[in-house]
């Protein structure tokens, strides 16, 4: 990573966008598959100019792809991560499709932060995982108010089934042996992405302020795709259902 003295450029900006990517691909090698399939389910329920939320957005990852793909869409991106949004706000600076919201989803008055009252999408990836799944399911609850009626929310994470053990088993040892051999070949994990980052002198402070707000990483779960279904259904989702899955994630649906 090209290191930076006082401001970041735009292009140093991209090249820690990227970076991200590269990191997240490490642990998710079908990940742009997830976006492709998410964006195509936006556009054939919501259609292809929608108002959405990037929910728990770090770099922005989704937003760079939904403009990519539908450049009359706009983004509002929610974090409180003050690197990953300080990476998002630089790679976006100046596009007036774009805003960012410093905002703990934990927070119940978190939604006033927001600059619109309702989305046509809201979107997220590899991010809930974080929370437990009480404060989960109310986070639920409120995106059914948030979702406008006929709009979509998305969720693609680490969605494992309690019912198959030694298929569980077998996949994750199959997938961390690759993992392995390509950190081997020189991809960065999150941990050595992170001390990157922590040794950047513009992303030094966010990066401190980071682990001080999460410490090495937070502790939620990682319930099944149906959990999430149902949970969407009983908050108020009139049909949820996965609509992609790997052998570990799935992209999870729900339609007001």
């Amino acid at each position: 990573m090209k290191e930076t003295s006082g401001a970041a450029t735009a292009a140093d900006w991209r090249a820690w966008q990227e970076s991200w990517d590269r990191q997240q691909e490490w642990y998710l090698p079908d990940r742009e598959e997830r976006f492709r399939v998410m964006l195509d389910m936006v556009e054939a329920l919501v259609g292809p100019a929608p108002r959405v939320l990037d929910l728990a957005c770090g770099t922005g990852s989704i937003t760079d792809r939904l403009l990519k793909r539908f450049p009359e869409a706009v983004s509002t991106g929610v974090d409180l991560d003050p690197a990953l949004l300080a990476i998002a706000e630089g790679t976006f600076a100046g596009d007036e499709r774009v805003t960012f919201v410093t905002a703990d989803l934990k927070d119940p008055e978190w939604t006033a932060a927001l600059p619109y009252s309702s989305y046509d999408a809201v979107l997220t990836a590899t991010a809930l995982h974080w929370l437990h799944s009480g404060p989960l399911a109310a986070l639920y609850g409120q995106l059914a108010s948030l979702v406008r009626e006929g709009g979509v929310f998305l969720n693609a994470d680490h969605m494992p089934s309690g019912d198959t053990p030694r298929i569980n088993a077998a996949e994750r040892a199959h997938r961390h042996a690759a993992m392995d051999r390509a950190k081997d070949a020189g991809a960065l994990d999150w941990r050595a992405w992170w001390e990157l980052a922590a040794a950047d002198p513009v992303l030094a402070e966010p990066t401190a302020r980071r682990f001080a707000l999460y410490g090495e990483h937070a502790d939620g779960d990682t319930p099944s795709a149906e959990w999430h279904a149902r949970t969407l259904r009983e908050k108020g989702f009139a049909e949820a259902r996965p609509v992609w899955c790997s052998p570990s994630d799935s992209l999870v649906l729900g339609l007001r």
